[in-house]
């Protein structure tokens, strides 16, 4: 059976190594250096001896219990009266004693002991020690434990650095921990069991079942006084959970735990980026479908102007034309032409022109009128489409933020496209030549200084209206050429026939000019906002767009190393 486990440990050790080449590959992904430099650590450790970390705060008799532990004739780890281990010792097994100095935070001790042979031990910085960076260095170390030593000075076990120190192990990495109260020959018997049960207690608070507690002496266990000493009943504890051969099992569920744990904090912050880039996609969705609302009210309120204008434009043709076909008659005809002979009366071709110009004057009245009136509607819903766009910008969510643990950068990438989006479109409404293209720069002209004094999309009425009397002047204008050059080849002989129905067929012909011609520079004119008004979000969109491949990547290697994870466990 010991061989089928062990069997089985060395088949999951190589589908771990496996798993790990994939969550390096995830975490220099996200760029996160510490989390990268964990798994380099954890690929390197994957068959290195089970390893001890011994932790605890100054003077608590670290240094002490490693060298009673080890039970060498030497010691190994220097103790003193002041503070003597400010890096990180981790001392292994080897034939030959050395120290190997890898750098000024990290010494490695090579002894030829026994013990060493299954575990390795590292001792580590007092966690509450003045000397800079101790904690850190200390704290670097915890993920690749696979059993934290928590050693407090027996006589006060509940110093608040050492229980913090705590907090952080068992929250942050989960690791196995059990407690040990050095010094307990300091100690009265009852305080020394008093104080047992109140570190089994504070622990069972924190979630720790059933916690492991031990009182030991590294002086009595040094002296020889191994009966008393406390460390019989710590090695059995050792033995039967670790070097007895559970050492190997129990560091793969370390290592585990520790490669699950970095892949579940990525898991947890690539959650948050992507929910807030569901939440910009559709906030950008919002903006399209704002943008295309509006600007569909806007082509229907230059429908409902142009229907108008053809309506007015209609009504006033087909009142002259049944004038003109009335004074056309026969006998009228014949009236007008002998009184034009016989007195001052003015000929029919002397009156079609006055007809012509009449209709030249009424058409430029009334539908310059409709259209100033319409315009302003119009030009009212141009504004309430940027103002609408405007508002949504400024109240886009936030969701990721800058003091995001993995994805800051893309939190401070994200800030600043949305803020020069702000600023960007702010800018669009505030200068005029925004709301100028081609076709209105010729048609306005000599307007465009007192246009632009106007600012922003104040201006935007003014210059619908500059467009679009241009078009009524070049349909009319157009019309009336004809009509005057039709109205010129009428004789005194009866053309009323002729006349009329190529009338008709002018005031047709312009009707649809106009329509078309408004409605084609109102159209072109909303479109020219509304693409103007796209090119602001160019950047947003590429961003959305790696946003969506990046997001794509990490969620698929995440849930690879999940997967696999989950296999292995």
């Amino acid at each position: 059976m010991k061989s089928i486990i062990n069997r089985r440990i060395i088949e999951n050790t190589q589908k771990f190594k496996e798993t790990l080449v994939h969550l390096k590959q995830l975490t220099d992904k996200i760029s996160h250096r510490d989390f990268s430099t964990i798994v380099e650590e954890l690929q390197e450790r994957v068959t290195t001896p089970f390893t001890f970390v011994i932790v605890g705060e100054v003077k608590a008799g670290k240094s002490s219990f490693v060298n009673a532990l080890l039970d060498a004739d030497k010691e190994v780890c220097k103790v003193a009266a002041s503070p003597m281990t400010d890096t990180i010792q981790q001392i292994l097994h080897a034939n030959e004693e050395k120290t190997v100095i890898v750098n000024d935070r990290f010494k490695k001790i090579y002894l030829d002991v026994d013990i060493l042979k299954e575990i390795s031990i590292v001792d580590t910085p007092g966690t509450n020690t003045i000397v800079d960076h101790h904690q850190d260095i200390t704290e670097r170390f915890i993920p690749f434990s696979d059993l934290i030593v928590f050693v407090f000075e027996a006589k006060n076990p509940y110093r608040q650095s050492a229980w913090e120190f705590f907090d952080y192990i068992n929250a942050e990495w989960r690791r196995k921990i059990i407690f040990v109260l050095q010094q307990k020959d300091l100690m009265e018997p009852a305080d020394l069991v008093t104080n047992i049960e109140g570190v089994r207690s504070h622990a069972i608070e924190k979630g720790i079942q059933d916690p492991n507690v031990y009182a030991v002496s590294a002086k009595q266990e040094q002296n020889g006084d191994k009966e008393n000493s406390g460390f019989v009943e710590l090695r059995a504890y050792l033995d039967a959970n670790i070097t007895g051969g559970q050492a190997p099992k129990l560091k793969l569920e370390n290592n585990i735990e520790t490669a699950t744990n970095i892949n579940g904090q990525i898991f947890q912050n690539i959650d948050i980026r992507a929910r807030q880039y569901d939440a910009d996609l559709e906030f950008r969705k919002e903006i399209k479908t704002e943008l295309q609302d509006q600007s569909e009210r806007s082509f229907a309120q230059a429908r409902q102007l142009v229907d108008v204008l053809s309506a007015s434009y209609q009504r006033i043709t087909n009142e002259k034309i049944e004038k003109i076909n009335e004074e056309l008659s026969f006998g009228k005809v014949l009236k007008r032409s002998f009184k034009a002979i016989m007195s001052s009366e003015v000929s029919l071709k002397e009156w079609l022109s006055k007809e012509a110009k009449d209709l030249e004057h009424q058409l430029n009245i009334e539908l310059k009128d409709k259209l100033n009136t319409g315009i302003v509607d119009l030009a009212d819903q141009i504004q309430n489409m940027i103002r609408m766009i405007e508002m949504k910008i400024k109240t886009s969510q936030t969701i990721l933020t800058s003091s995001n643990e993995i994805f800051s950068d893309v939190a401070r990438e994200r800030s600043s496209i949305l803020r020069d989006l702000q600023n960007s479109f702010k800018d669009f409404i505030q200068k005029s030549e925004n709301f100028y293209d081609e076709n209105t720069q010729d048609s306005t002209g000599n307007l465009a200084p007192n246009l632009a004094a106007g600012g922003g999309i104040a201006i935007v009425g003014v210059i619908l209206t500059a467009v679009t009397n241009g078009a009524l002047f070049d349909i009319t204008g157009g019309i009336l050429t004809t009509l005057g050059v039709l109205f010129a080849g009428v004789s005194l002989g009866w053309q009323r026939n002729k006349l009329s129905r190529s009338f008709r067929k002018e005031m047709k012909t312009g009707r649809v000019k106009l329509e078309k011609e408004v409605q084609g520079k109102l159209d072109n004119y909303i479109n020219s906002i509304k693409a103007k008004i796209e090119q602001i979000f160019v950047d947003l969109d590429t961003y959305l767009q790696n946003e969506e491949n990046d997001l794509t990547d990490l969620r698929e290697l995440n849930q690879l190393v999940t997967k696999q994870l989950n296999s292995i466990k």
